[in-house]
């Protein structure tokens, strides 16, 4: 993630919404990838030196403090990019839940940047290819025997042509962590979900139908075999015996559409990962870390992968020593190092 600056020179970063030294107002312009400060004008027209367009902010950001995204003046529409994509939001009548929204909303922005950054389809249409959706959804409970919930309807958390489901309780944390030691999990994030959820979206944009498949199918397997199947065989026998050797994490040796969607997820993982510690001038072993984004030149995965291992080694150790989990628990066996690369190449290519 990248750092911004004010107009008055303060560093600002990608969740404000007023700079803490000047006090004018932030907001990010999803056209041009930037965080912008504003002057607003009697009129209500907000207006920054980063641009000769004019802005409102998004009704999310009026209204309900969830969003610090904005709209072009000479649009009709009340919603920024990113809140369009939002089909289902939370019940905002229930205790929390704007809360919950709240962060739901602002990993799917983090997300959205990424995706940005690296120039993917996010807005785009094309015939035959699915839209980008979400809807945030919550478990239905019915009150069946006194004083005890029970649960009705359980939200499972996945992508079906386009539109992407969170099960809201991914947004509390005490519940991912819960579920994470159910399903013996290293690593649960929110902001992981979006990413490996959204690799299903784009395996369906880029890879489904195309001449890339036969190369895909060379790489992460055949994706015909029964799906339903595998993955109830892996949840009652657990990975394959040699996942560790061949796949980036546990879940990824399920079936070949997760195992890209992890791959994908882990992708998106070093780029953003990386271009923070960019962002801050980081170096490891007085070797500075590279941008792993570059419109202007073609980036060296081997350079990305290199300088990933030596930052992670770093990550784990720091904290270790403050006592907390690994950031990055994983190894990356040759194979899953080429499925990357895979990923990396038809990035680059589009």
């Amino acid at each position: 993630m990248r750092n911004f600056t004010c107009q008055c020179g303060n560093t600002v970063y990608f969740a404000n919404t007023q700079c803490l030294s000047c006090n004018r107002p932030l907001g990010f312009i999803s056209e041009m990838g930037v965080m912008a400060s504003f002057d607003v004008t009697d009129n209500g027209d907000w207006i920054t030196p980063l641009s000769d367009k004019r802005y409102r902010p998004c009704v999310n950001y009026v209204s309900n403090h969830i969003c610090n995204w904005m709209v072009e003046n000479t649009s009709d529409k009340s919603l920024c990019h990113s809140c369009e994509l939002t089909k289902i939001i939370p019940d905002q009548s229930k205790e929390l839940n704007a809360k919950r929204w709240y962060r739901m909303e602002h990993a799917k922005r983090r997300l959205l940047f990424t995706l940005i950054s690296l120039g993917l389809p996010i807005w785009s249409q094309r015939p035959g290819k699915p839209q980008l959706q979400f809807q945030f959804l919550e478990d239905v409970e019915e009150d069946e025997y006194g004083q005890e919930l029970t649960v009705k309807s359980t939200v499972i958390t996945g992508h079906n042509n386009g539109m992407i489901t969170l099960n809201l309780k991914e947004a509390e944390d005490s519940s991912r962590i819960m579920m994470r030691e159910r399903m013996n999990e290293r690593y649960r994030t929110l902001v992981g979900h979006f990413r490996h959820e959204s690799g299903h979206f784009y395996w369906d944009w880029f890879v489904r139908d195309s001449e890339k498949l036969h190369e895909f199918r060379d790489i992460f397997g055949d994706e015909r075999q029964d799906y339903t199947q595998s993955l109830q065989t892996y949840y009652k026998n657990g990975p394959a015996a040699d996942w560790q050797e061949r796949f980036i994490s546990a879940y990824a040796s399920a079936h070949p559409w997760e195992d890209w969607a992890e791959s994908w997820a882990h992708y998106l993982h070093i780029v953003d990962t990386l271009e923070t510690a960019v962002e801050y001038d980081v170096a490891v072993g007085k070797q500075q870390v590279d941008a792993p984004v570059n419109p202007n030149k073609e980036v060296d995965f081997d350079r990305v992968v290199e300088d990933w291992g030596r930052l992670t080694t770093v990550l784990n150790a720091l904290n270790r020593s403050m006592g907390l989990d690994d950031a990055y628990p994983f190894l990356i066996p040759e194979a899953a190092s080429e499925k990357l690369r895979y990923i990396h190449n038809l990035i680059q290519g589009e």
